[in-house]
């Protein structure tokens, strides 16, 4: 099972664009007014930080009155993303560009605080909320899966690992829903860092390309555009690139020999823990359904045929397998992009690829979905 931690950053850096763009019939000026209020403030100050390169630098403190009132002129050549510092005790997560910024927050109300103005700000706080309750989703899974292992409670870790794989579809069709809500505003770049960018390919490249069409020369969106140029062959809806290995009696196996049938591309090894704990299942979903087209085209990344062999024989594999043995180094794993397993990639009759890391009820459900 894959670890349920999961660290989220924003893909935040600085946001150059080569001249100002005209938004609507609005000609940004290269200054926005980030202004506000605070009530109830402890001892401190106000600081302002820019996100560069995945941190953050101050670029000053602001002054404030008396009334806990606050203003600052900020200088940008672009769109980027900001952070106020509020007395060191709260962090309000800006998105700013061409329009002016105000906000309010209260430190005995914690629920108080009001962002408003720049409306790609607003669209940053939507995304936040969306990952502070998924943040605290993972943490509570953290918590029961921790308590069955230490109650070796078999049943419920399989629950909570279905649970853990079904969660990141769960969370990713809310996620796509609000960034459709926000259009282009360049606050969505934030939230595709909550999307998986292999499964939820096409939704991420139709974004950015919009993005790309408004913040020509963008940084950060150029950047994004060039990763995903090297995903496209791998996307779904693309044909399989082809994979020609030998199988352990040492002859040369091609995946396309399998075309006109639904095929599971199986990375995996023997050494690998998760997938020995998956196997069961594929042999079972397997046996149910190969003879109604189902395949399974089995890669391992082992490094010798020794322990290639005795766990094909040992979990009862008995479909097609391939491997050069050459671990993670492998030409197949090169031209797939693996870079952890278990992964998987399921083929259409014609070799198209239909889903990706599909496994435990996620793949269960998805050959239900085609055969029944």
């Amino acid at each position: 099972m894959k670890k349920l931690f999961i660290n989220f950053f924003f893909l935040m850096a600085v946001l150059v664009m080569v001249s100002c763009e005209k938004i609507g019939k609005q000609e940004f000026d290269g200054t926005v007014k980030v202004s506000g209020e605070v009530k109830n403030a402890p001892e401190g100050k106000i600081e302002i930080y820019k996100f560069v390169d995945q941190s953050t630098e101050i670029i000053s403190e602001i002054p404030m009155g008396s009334g806990g009132e606050f203003e600052y002129d900020l200088s940008l050549e672009g769109p980027g993303f900001f952070e106020l510092h509020l007395m060191n005790q709260k962090i309000v997560k800006l998105a700013l560009y061409a329009e002016d910024v105000q906000v309010s927050y209260d430190f005995n109300d914690e629920a108080s605080l009001k962002v408003e103005g720049a409306e790609d700000s607003q669209n940053l706080q939507k995304i936040e909320a969306l990952l502070t309750d998924y943040q605290k989703t993972v943490n509570d899974l953290n918590t029961a899966y921790f308590e069955a292992m230490s109650k070796r409670d078999q049943e419920a870790i399989k629950s909570i690992q279905t649970t853990a794989m079904n969660l990141e579809d769960t969370q990713s069709q809310k996620v796509k829903l609000v960034l459709e809500g926000m259009k282009d505003s360049f606050a969505s770049m934030a939230g595709i860092a909550m999307l998986n960018i292999k499964n939820d390919f096409q939704f991420i490249d139709e974004l950015v390309k919009g993005l790309d069409e408004k913040y020509p020369n963008t940084k950060m969106i150029t950047s994004l555009l060039h990763q995903l140029d090297d995903m496209r062959a791998l996307s779904i809806g693309q044909v399989a690139p082809e994979i020609s290995l030998p199988n352990p009696n040492g002859e040369l196996i091609k995946l396309s020999d399998l075309k006109g049938k639904y095929v599971l591309i199986d990375f995996w090894a023997a050494w690998c823990r998760p997938c020995r704990e998956e196997n069961p299942n594929v042999v079972r979903l397997y046996n149910q359904y190969k003879e109604k087209g189902f395949e399974v085209f089995g890669v391992s990344l082992d490094r010798t045929k020794e322990a290639w062999v005795k766990a094909i024989a040992d979990d009862n594999l008995t479909w097609t397998h391939v491997s050069d043995l050459k671990y993670f180094n492998s030409e197949a794993a090169a031209t797939y992009q693996i870079n952890a397993i278990p992964a998987t990639y399921l083929l259409d009759p014609e070799g198209k690829i239909i889903g990706k890391d599909l496994r435990g009820a996620s793949l269960e459900n998805k050959l239900k979905e085609i055969f029944e």
